[in-house]
């Protein structure tokens, strides 16, 4: 038996016409997706190193006195010049004082050089009158004169 075929159907509109087939609707617009924004971070000048994150910050906390405590004292080692002694340096220009020790312990190398060398070379001709000019100095440091206060740095001896 023959079986009529499925477009010849009577009961279509047209007769003798397949049915149109869906078109789908390109006029409206597909949904839009929004695409994850990565911030642009501005990039270093050639040769500079790129800042590094920090990723472990510890919390500051103020450190509370404890009682009964002084305050920190700046470290001499560090930075702060350590005043020198006048009586020692009082001594050395006494005793040593023609040979200039006094002003190399003081700071004023150049005077001390000048004392060194005037004792070893004229010392032979004067028979050690040369070393009159340190005891001098020696007892002008320990008596306190102006001009012995301070070492080469600007600092007060200390007694």
């Amino acid at each position: 038996m023959t079986q009529p075929h499925p477009y010849n159907n009577p009961d279509t509109p047209e007769g003798n016409q397949p049915p149109a087939p869906q078109q789908p609707d390109y006029s409206a617009q597909p949904p839009q997706y929004a695409q994850p924004q990565v911030p642009q971070q501005p990039q270093p000048p050639y040769g500079a190193q790129p800042p590094q994150p920090q990723y472990y910050a510890q919390p500051q906390v103020p450190q509370q006195p404890q009682f009964g405590a002084q305050p920190p004292q700046p470290n001499m080692a560090y930075g702060y010049p350590q005043p020198k002694s006048k009586i020692a340096a009082g001594l050395l220009g006494i005793f040593l004082g023609g040979l200039g020790i006094h002003r190399f312990y003081l700071g004023y190398t150049t005077i001390g050089v000048i004392q060194l060398v005037l004792t070893v070379v004229l010392g032979i001709f004067t028979f050690g009158l040369v070393g009159l000019w340190g005891l001098v100095e020696g007892i002008m440091i320990l008596a306190g004169a102006e001009y012995f206060r301070r070492d080469a740095k600007g600092v007060p001896l200390r007694d």
